[in-house]
């Protein structure tokens, strides 16, 4: 992982969110390429709730059958390359998944069934925005949201925390093919990375 994304990663995992801060980083890597991929061809969102999986699963029910019930545990877990890929499918369903704090993603297709009482958004964000804070309010967990627009949020306590823009995340571990001494300028939202003289 590249240093700029180490400095975020302690910024916005730290131990004060208390859940697994390893976990939290690999479910927001897995939130941002969900952001900037989608599924075949079209944007898609989701949510991740993460740490205090017991209580959150109390507070939640599936949609429909629960496609992860019944896989062993070992198959699960958020940093197994073939758990991330099923996860990115899964995601064009409706729910959220539940990840708990060692990392196993133990429930997808969850319904959020907790009060949004004195929890206040900023206007436009929806439904699973406030599933989001409302969950993280009454839990001990942190969640994090993929929008359609691919903005990632995360939620703690009820309140959003941060939002990540997928291309400047992704611009951290860009390579450049020029070679000899270069300069990067951003002017509103396009970036240049030039040869300097």
């Amino acid at each position: 992982m590249a240093k700029g994304k180490r400095t975020l990663f302690k910024e916005i995992c730290s131990q004060k969110r208390g859940v697994n801060t390893r976990v939290l980083e690999q479910t927001i890597a897995l939130a941002v390429e969900i952001a900037r991929e989608g599924r075949e061809g079209r944007k898609i969102g989701t949510l991740f709730v993460v740490g205090d999986s017991e209580e959150v699963l109390r507070r939640s029910k599936t949609l429909i059958l629960d496609p992860l019930e019944g896989h062993p545990e070992e198959r699960k877990h958020i940093e197994d390359a073939n758990m991330r890929e099923t996860v990115k499918e899964l995601a064009q369903l409706d729910g959220a998944f539940v990840v708990s704090d060692d990392g196993v993603v133990v429930s997808a297709t969850r319904y959020i069934d907790t009060t949004s009482e004195g929890v206040e958004l900023p206007l436009g964000l929806g439904s699973r925005h406030m599933a989001a804070a409302s969950v993280t309010r009454q839990t001990g967990a942190v969640a994090i949201v993929v929008s359609e627009s691919s903005m990632v949020r995360m939620f703690d306590d009820g309140e959003l925390i941060s939002e990540i823009v997928p291309e400047f995340w992704m611009w951290d571990g860009y390579n450049s093919r020029l070679e000899g001494r270069t300069f990067t300028r951003t002017e509103e939202d396009i970036t240049v990375i030039g040869k300097s003289d």
